[in-house]
């Protein structure tokens, strides 16, 4: 792809005009095709023919991802499985696995949209791509290499780990873009530097970061250690994958969604209530073009909101404040880690490594943050006073702070831990 799709930049009209006639085909096909929709559509009295505007789609049942684990493994299928070419599955590790599977058409509207998002992020062909996103089943190495070969990349394909090798192969290739967790690109920047390696002179330009929830205060770290540009791409596995949305460099105000395969919705997680853009509330996508599993009104538990194009003119997605199921309610308060996250960050006597760990003490809940001092500084006792009063005072929660010496928090090489939930054990 030379440059910007034509769509990219139409008007909301032109874009309404493809979502309406793709939604309409996409509830046809998962009716025909898929049982589990054909008894939803039932109970909720629509069929696919009910739907005339957009605003309809509010009348049709959400899909969430128990639906996924109920139909395990082939369920919400919706071609015969000798149409699919790809299977990715997760790890179970939260309840039972889910499968999602793509034919080739998929795939490739897959690779074109991940090298629309990197073409957005300012990468172009020619240039050289690492990435150090998981390979697997996990959805991000696979889509963010073949976007990358799409768009006329050559690709590092690196996987997450073995994170001395990544440092070596960035000084050796010289790639201009990096593509990886924002918690495992800190992990990178933290060997450039214990290796004595100035990360902004690799020559790295963009940085691609996404597959969980990170703060503007981590933005600033990530180009000020590498000296590079850094977005963020937004996706989810069941859904299709990194490339959904992402953000555009020239803006860097908010993942774009790439409306012309995506319908996107923002609702009321307790009541499902569709919600106006702007409001914050649960995203929901419905797939407009996917074969093997179409998805209708997707809950996708990440809390946002949908605010109007910039760039381009499709609508952006707010930031994502956390998870509705990573949510933290502490005596009644509610906050997210990326909260937490943007409070140590204020502070340049502490490190972007840390761990909240929610325990009980009799009958009330207590949170300890646990967080790193940069390398060089000597925990003095002034760092953990200050977090403690701003955790206070812009959280309304109080919270014991335990700084640690640099590099004693468990590092990731894919999706960091930010949380651990003890209250169900003895402390």
């Amino acid at each position: 792809m030379a440059g910007l799709d034509a769509i990219e930049t139409a008007s909301r009209d032109e874009i309404a005009a493809l979502q309406t006639v793709r939604l309409r085909r996409t509830l046809d096909h998962a009716w025909r095709n898929v049982p589990h929709y054909r008894r939803s559509f039932a109970e909720a009295g629509v069929h696919p023919g009910d739907l005339r505007t957009l605003d309809d789609l509010a009348r049709f049942p959400f899909t969430t991802k128990q639906h996924l684990r109920d139909a395990y493994p082939f369920g919400l299928f919706a071609v015969p499985r000798t149409d699919v070419r790809r299977l990715h599955a997760s790890s179970g590790t939260t309840g039972s696995a889910t499968v999602v599977g793509s034919t080739q058409a998929d795939l490739d509207i897959w690779a074109h949209l991940v090298a629309r998002s990197i073409h957005a992020a300012g990468g172009r062909a020619g240039m050289t791509a690492h990435i150090a996103y998981g390979y697997g089943l996990f959805t991000g190495g696979l889509g963010a290499h073949a976007g990358a070969e799409r768009l006329g990349c050559a690709v590092v394909p690196v996987s997450g780990g073995m994170t001395p090798r990544q440092v070596r192969l960035l000084c050796d290739l010289r790639p201009e873009i990096l593509m990886a967790t924002p918690s495992y690109a800190l992990v990178i920047l933290d060997e450039c530097r214990a290796r004595g390696v100035d990360a902004r002179a690799l020559g790295l330009r963009s940085g691609i970061f996404g597959a969980e929830p990170w703060s503007e205060a981590m933005r600033t770290e990530l180009e000020q250690g590498f000296g590079i540009d850094a977005v963020d791409i937004y996706g989810l596995s069941e859904v299709m994958g990194p490339g959904v949305a992402s953000e555009c460099v020239e803006s860097k105000d908010g993942p774009v969604v790439w409306e012309d395969h995506f319908y996107p919705e923002v609702i009321d997680p307790q009541s499902g209530a569709l919600l106006a853009d702007g409001q914050p509330g649960e995203l929901v996508f419905t797939t407009l073009s996917r074969q093997a599993m179409p998805l209708i009104r997707y809950r996708t538990r990440d809390l946002s909101c949908l605010l109007p194009g910039t760039a381009r003119t499709m609508r952006r997605i707010g930031r994502i404040a956390g998870r509705s199921d990573d949510m933290i309610v502490l005596r009644g308060v509610k906050l997210f880690p990326s909260q937490v996250e943007a409070l140590i960050l204020r502070d340049t006597r502490l490190a972007p490594h840390y761990l909240i760990e929610l325990h009980r003490e009799g009958r009330l809940d207590r949170m300890t943050v646990r967080v790193e001092t940069r390398d060089g500084v000597a925990d003095d006792g002034e760092a953990a006073a200050a977090l403690m009063h701003a955790v206070k005072e812009v959280l309304g929660v109080t919270a014991r702070i335990e700084v640690t010496a640099a590099g004693s928090i468990e590092r990731s090489a894919g999706k960091a831990l930010r949380v651990r939930d003890l209250r169900g054990t003895v402390r």
